[in-house]
This record gives C-alpha cells, structure tokens and sequence, in this order.
C-alpha cells in the first residue's frame, strides 16, 4: 500500500475537526456584527412578528442556529440565549437554548473523538507514571468531573467540549452532562434575555455581569462543590482504607 493510501484514513479522521476550526476562524472575523446585541435590538420588532405567525417555524430555526453557532464555534452563543429567552420567554425558551447548546456540543464532541480522541485515550491508557494516574482518577469520577467543567463560569465552552473527547469519555455521559451541567447558566442568560422588552424600551444593554453576582454565583459554586463531592468522599475513605 502506497503512502498515499495510507494518508487518506488520517485525512478523514481529522477533516471534520479541521472544518470546524476554519469556519470558526473565518467566522470570527465575518460574523461578529451580525451575531450582535445591537442586531438583535434592530432587527427585534421583525423577529416577534415572524414569530407570533410561524412559532413553531421560528422555534426549529432558532434551536437549528443555537446548534451551528455551538457546533462551529462562532461569535454569538450569549446573544443567541438572550434571544431565546426574548423571543419564546424563560421557558420554554430555556429549554431551547439548553438543547441547541447541547447539539452543538456533541458535534464538536464527536468530531474530535472521531479525529484524536482515539488515539490519545489509547496513548494514555498505554502511558506509565503520573499520565496514567491522572487519567485513571478522572476515568473514576467522570460524572463529577463533567458536572464541574461544565458549572465552573470560568471555563470556556469549547474545551469543555474538547477535554472530554480527549480523555475518552462515553457519548451518553457527555450529553446527559452537558444538558443538566449548562443549565444553571442558561436559566440565567435566558432570564435576562426574557427581560429585554424593558431593556429595550428604557435604551439601555442588559447587564450580563449579572451571573458574578453573588446571589448567583453563590449557589452555582455550591453545586460545583457538590459535584466534586463524590470525589472528596471516595479519596477520603480510600486513604483510610490505606490506613487500616
């Protein structure tokens, strides 16, 4: 078999990865003003009136966008939930953020297991010392570990979707994680976004600040806390297991 030959399963695994991170790159730059706030607010009178005669129309578009928006990580996911929220109210419009936001995850999720999550998992499976240790302790709390990427405020959307690809985590575990582990912030942004009539008749832009807030963010730590639970709990008794 030529080289050549030999190439093309290579080329194939990492096509759709690579698509994704050139239309990412392209849309960077193309895209950001029309994935706007200040689109939204001038195009918003025309979005309600579409939607007041095609809901369920509007409902299928709107969820589809969320998709490639996550999926191809282009600018505009915190305006897109402001949208849902403005246009179907915190619920359901929660619910459609949450499902976009999800499919699109799982698509840049497949895309990289499919490209380097393979191999990397088998790498490190086969790796010695501090490697190993470390994938085993995350094989052995994957639900906490997705749960907490996925709470934390402060970690991006895109590795979070990358990171668990890598390490070889199942396709169910990652959805039903992803699904649950964003809501938090989406019930947030969604809330906000329910409220923009206001926001718009007064003139002003809504305060996305609003989840480091205390009173929010308070109780978002207390559930990244309460998912490393399980893994406090099982490092403490396996030590005293040690010390018997």
């Amino acid at each position: 078999m030529s080289r050549k030959d030999q190439s093309k399963p290579a080329l194939m695994r990492y096509l759709p990865l690579a698509v994704i991170l050139a239309v990412a790159a392209i849309g960077a730059f193309t895209l950001r003003d029309y994935l706007s706030f200040d689109a939204l607010r001038e195009n918003r009178e025309a979005l309600i009136a579409f939607r007041d005669n095609n809901y369920l129309l509007t409902a299928l578009a709107f969820v589809a966008a969320y998709v490639v928006i996550v999926a191809f990580s282009l600018p505009g996911a915190t305006v897109a939930t402001l949208t849902g929220g403005f246009l179907f109210g915190l619920f359901p419009g929660v619910l459609y953020n949450v499902g976009g936001a999800t499919l699109g995850a799982i698509v840049i999720f497949l895309a990289a297991q499919w490209g380097l999550g393979d191999r990397l998992k088998e790498r490190m499976d086969a790796s010695e010392g501090v490697v190993r240790k470390i994938k085993a302790g995350i094989d052995d709390n994957q639900w906490s570990m997705l749960f907490f990427i996925r709470l934390v405020p402060v970690v991006p959307f895109f590795v979070a979707n990358l990171v668990p690809a890598f390490l070889g985590v199942p396709l169910f575990r990652f959805a039903i994680s992803t699904f649950f582990g964003i809501m938090p912030g989406a019930l947030v942004f969604t809330s906000v976004g329910a409220g923009l009539g206001a926001v718009f008749a007064r003139g002003e832009t809504p305060d996305l600040g609003i989840i480091f807030e205390p009173h929010i963010l308070l109780p978002i730590l207390g559930l990244c806390v309460l998912s490393l639970l399980p893994v406090a709990i099982k490092t403490f008794t396996g030590k005293k297991d040690l010390l018997k």
